[in-house]
């Protein structure tokens, strides 16, 4: 499965939420709202999630093997750092 596209929206407020993220998968099928979270040890992704009646949050979409989990991981994250050495270049002109 090829990853054909991953758009970035920055968070501009305070707290641990620091984008919204869509990949595109095989130019067939999306997957919104993937979160890009400040972690103790470095960022991570969460995936997209909806509350259950007992609290507990439960992904609606997410990869099944492990291996792909840190592909996609590491694709979005490269994406997010692109993007945001991007928007620090245009802060600085």
């Amino acid at each position: 499965m090829d990853i054909s596209e991953v758009r970035v929206r920055k968070v501009n407020q305070a707290g641990k939420l620091k984008a919204y993220v869509t990949v595109t998968f095989d130019n067939q099928f999306v997957v919104h709202n993937i979160k890009v979270i400040e972690g103790r040890e470095g960022d991570f992704i969460a995936m997209p999630s909806r509350q259950l009646a007992n609290g507990e949050f439960k992904d609606v979409a997410h990869p099944i093997s492990s291996e792909f989990r840190d592909h996609l991981q590491k694709v979005v994250m490269e994406a997010y750092a692109s993007d945001s050495s991007e928007a620090l270049e245009s802060e600085e002109l």
